[in-house]
């Protein structure tokens, strides 16, 4: 009894030793959700995750135990069994008292093991207490989409869970059947006593039973089924599959009462027939009928047979990722742009952008990261009102890269180097005269030009994109070590930390936590620590968001913005997905087949404070959420003003989007089939690599609309075909946050797309020659991303050149502009000069009338003298003053005043040509 006592000691002991090393991370989880103000979510996570834990460990634990106690204790066979083993085994007296020793140490380890895997199984518990509706039936079994999002998975888990428990414990009670010799192979063949013999029986019922409940369930799956021509239940999966399921569910419970009644009936012909039935149905009704059924009746009239089905595809499909709400509008794509529709749409075009991500990252990091230990990552667009101008604007944080820190000793990464400082910002459209970017915000300390953009007060970085790696997994502020704010020339500039991020660790038992969390005995050691300090950790955007809400999937790329009070805040889009929308067609890279953009999360670049915003509240997995989390999401209109007029439309939600929508534009069943009209996303050819095209931000006024708006575009081709079929804009602004639009061109119509724009421009023999030459000069020609423009209700595209020379770490400067309209294609330095050369040379006999001209006072006295030379020579200076005022406005970019004076120098040139 003593062995007994002390190998459940041992057991409790390593039991005990997996919790301890689970508390100090709990500790100090808890010490950081109490910092970022989100206790709750952490006790609420805590909780879900122990009761499971404690469910299943206590399940898996009793029922164990009450078997193989069973086992242990059950009628010792003939003596004489022994003696005929064929196994070897040792003794029944050796044995029994190793398994009283051991198998409570085995139990407790396969109960812990079990608990700890299913308290990672706690979001599907958690969908299904607080399931919502959806308010949509699936289209075969006719249920609320939320029995198969919350519901099912949970009833699948458990089945899944019993079941496994089951043929666990079969397994274990028949090892402790052959060692207790009450199952005995010997040479007159397999022995088993009545008491094991009754038990088999029992524990078989139960399997099969789980079993025919899993088939059961198993229909419900058929929604997610691959085999047809579409996802979902197909013909073959609702004639075939469906039916012997349910047939496989009934077999099963018959056979599991088949094993009861065995009980009292000596063999096993009963049990062995249910099972070869069982067998046998499986194996021809899920294997071979479908084959022949798919082969006979589906493959030769595969459009009459699967088309009710793939209707149900495309009207799932597009419900699941939101396309059922695009509009469709007509764009005829008219070539009858001029210098007054230029005019009209004068902030669409000051707004084209002519700074590629790629080479600007470049750029700034030349002109601005100002010391080697800054970095800029990632450059983000965005939109301000400027002076009462609506600009877009293209920016970048200034965050600290601890990988060229110099030298990378345990003070500088984590107490003097704790923080990145400032931005640039400048527009899109501007350049120097030498080629380069022009500034509204750089240097360090931040300093803004005269543009009306907001003054960064609080430029420090404490949280940013680039913190996380295992170098730099934490900072110390407010220490007695000097904290580097910025450097100023030769000297550098100190601060203390003055803000509320961080954990206090004022105590002693605070640092040894922490020591042994990051494995860091200076936190124990240094002097440099006070009852004052704070440990910051957690301070990528990403991890910080993700660690308090981990049920949302997040955008790849938050972006920076600047408040009117000048402080610095990261947005975040967040998203509620599923794979288990029924017949939804799934995303290939991670499955998943239901998207929504239902987060906006905000983070205090200085202070680190979280925020969670609902942004589409009509979601129900977000709602399922909000029920289980009270208090974690505000609604969007609590966001403040100066962040909310910044949230916009995030591109991985409508990448997904648009490649779907390339497809399931596609509403009538044999129109899909075909696939007579299938679009795709237009590719081209970047760092000689084909790349699809990436969507892009621009301001813009749509068609029929009054203003300009912050819109979101992709753009579509026939599918295998290179010319323009579709332009797809996501709408940015309040109030019509959301809404997405597709332009169809007339199908008729040849429009050029991207690759034919690309392929035109290298035909064209002044602009080949010109890069031929620039490539040859020691320099490289580094074309940008081709924007095309939709103004009224015509297209033009740009494109910007830039050069840089050969040599590693060269400046990247834009010296052209093309600019292409229909069969026109034009290269200038400045995109005013490249629309001039296309738009302010069009024929004058455009015009339907002649204006009468009126004569100066230079003309009248000329007249007067008689001389008709003398009226053409003051008609020429006129001609020539109005160019130069025309020229201003072009440097200018006042398309209004360009194009009355261009007007103007129609009727001075007709009144010229009638003299």
């Amino acid at each position: 009894m003593s062995r007994s006592r002390a190998a459940v000691l041992l057991a409790l002991v390593f039991v005990g030793l997996g919790v301890i090393g689970q508390i100090v991370p709990l500790y100090t989880d808890w010490l950081w959700f109490q910092e970022v103000g989100y206790t709750r979510v952490f006790v609420t996570t805590l909780e879900y995750r122990g009761w499971l834990f404690t469910a299943v460990a206590v399940a898996v634990l009793l029922v164990l135990w009450a078997n193989l106690t069973v086992a242990a204790r059950t009628a010792r066979p003939d003596v004489l069994w022994e003696l005929e083993d064929q196994l070897g085994l040792p003794g029944r007296v050796v044995l029994e008292p190793l398994i009283r020793r051991f198998l409570p140490v085995v139990l407790l380890l396969i109960a812990f093991v079990s608990g700890l895997r299913a308290s990672g199984r706690w979001e599907v518990v958690l969908g299904y207490l607080n399931a919502v509706p959806f308010g949509t039936a699936d289209p075969l079994f006719g249920r609320d989409l939320a029995f198969f999002v919350f519901t099912l998975p949970f009833w699948r888990l458990l089945n899944g869970w019993a079941t496994a428990l089951v043929a666990t414990t079969g397994v274990l009670t028949g090892v402790i059947y052959v060692l207790q010799r009450s199952l005995v192979l010997t040479q007159r063949g397999v022995r088993l006593a009545a008491g094991a013999r009754m038990h088999f029986l029992v524990l078989l019922a139960l399997f099969l039973g789980l079993m025919g409940v899993g088939f059961w369930l198993e229909r419900f799956e058929l929604v997610y089924s691959p085999r047809g021509y579409i996802f979902g239940a197909s013909y073959t999966d609702i004639h075939a599959s469906l039916p012997v399921l349910g047939a496989l569910a009934v077999l099963c419970g018959l056979c599991a009462m088949a094993c009861l009644v065995q009980i009292g009936r000596s063999g096993l012909r009963f049990v062995a027939a249910g099972l070869i039935i069982v067998g046998a149905v499986w194996i021809v009704g899920l294997g071979i009928y479908p084959a022949l059924l798919e082969r006979v009746r589906v493959t030769p009239n595969q459009l009459v047979a699967e088309g009710p089905f793939i209707a149900h595809n495309i009207r799932m499909t597009r419900q699941a990722y939101g396309l059922d709400r695009i509009q469709k509008r007509e764009f005829p794509a008219d070539e009858s742009l001029d210098t007054r529709a230029l005019a009209r749409n004068v902030t669409t075009v000051r707004n084209i952008r002519l700074w590629d991500h790629r080479p600007l990252l470049r750029t700034f990091a030349q002109l601005q990261e100002i010391r080697t230990y800054y970095k800029f990552l990632d450059i983000d667009v965005d939109r301000y009102t400027l002076k009462g101008e609506y600009r877009q604007v293209m920016l970048s944080a200034r965050e600290l890269s601890y990988q060229n820190l110099n030298p990378r000793i345990w003070i500088n990464e984590h107490l003097t180097f704790t923080h990145g400082y400032g931005i640039v910002a400048g527009p899109v459209n501007r350049i120097t005269a030498e080629g380069l970017p022009e500034f509204f915000v750089k240097d360090i300390p931040p300093r803004a030009t005269d543009e009306g953009f907001p003054k960064v007060t609080r430029p420090e970085i404490y949280f940013g994109e680039t913190y996380g790696q295992a170098s730099n997994e934490y900072a110390l502020v407010r220490t007695r070590s000097q904290e580097l704010d910025y450097p100023a020339g030769d000297q550098n500039v100190y601060s203390t930390y003055q803000g509320t991020g961080g954990v206090p660790i004022p105590s002693l038992g605070r640092k040894l936590a922490f020591a042994a969390l990051f494995g860091e005995v200076k936190l124990l050691l240094s002097n440099d620590l006070t009852a004052e300090t704070r440990i910051m950790m957690y301070r990528s955007i990403r991890e910080r968001v993700e660690r308090i809400g981990p049920f949302f999937r997040y955008d790849a790329d938050p972006y920076l913005v600047v408040t009117d009070d000048g402080r610095l805040f990261w947005i975040l889009d967040g998203y509620t997905q599923t794979d288990r929308y029924p017949y939804s067609d799934p995303v290939r890279s991670d499955g998943l087949n239901y998207i929504r953009n239902s987060v906006k999360a905000t983070v205090d670049a200085y202070n680190g404070t979280v925020s969670f915003y609902l942004a589409d509240a009509s979601d129900p997995i977000v709602r399922a959420y909000g029920a289980a989390f009270p208090g974690l999401l505000r609604p969007l209109d609590a966001m403040p003003a100066d962040l909310r007029r910044h949230i916009r439309y995030p591109e991985g939600f409508f990448q997904i989007q648009a490649r779907k929508y390339a497809v399931y534009h596609m509403e009538d069943p044999q129109v899909f089939y075909n696939k007579e009209d299938l679009w795709s996303v237009p590719r081209r050819t970047i760092d000689g690599q084909q790349r699809e095209m990436e969507p892009y931000f621009t301001i813009m006024r749509l068609p029929g609309e009054q203003r300009e708006e912050f819109i979101l575009l992709t753009l579509f081709n026939p599918s295998r075909r290179d010319n323009m079929i579709a332009w797809m804009a996501a709408r940015t602004d309040p109030p019509n946050y959301g809404r997405l639009i597709v332009y169809n061109f007339p199908k008729q119509k040849l429009v050029y797309g991207p690759r034919q724009i690309d392929a035109r421009i290298d035909q064209d023999p002044v602009i080949s020659q010109q890069l031929s030459l620039w490539n040859q000069r020691g320099s490289t020609v580094i074309r940008g991303s081709l924007l095309a423009i939709p103004i009224d209700q015509s297209l033009i595209y740009v494109q910007p050149l830039y050069l840089a020379a050969s040599e590693q770490g060269a400046l990247p400067e834009l010296r052209r502009v093309i600019v292409a309209y229909g069969n026109q294609i034009a290269m200038e330095p400045t995109l005013e000069q490249s629309l001039a050369r296309i738009f302010g040379a069009r024929p004058a006999s455009t015009e339907t009338a002649q204006a009468p001209v009126t004569p100066g006072p230079a003309g009248a006295a000329a007249g007067a003298a008689g001389g008709a030379g003398v009226g053409a020579r003051a008609l020429a200076q006129r001609a020539l003053e109005i160019y130069g005022r025309a020229q201003d406005a072009l440097r200018r970019g006042d398309w209004a005043a360009y194009g009355a004076e261009q007007k103007r120098l129609e009727e001075t040139l007709r009144a010229l040509q009638s003299q």
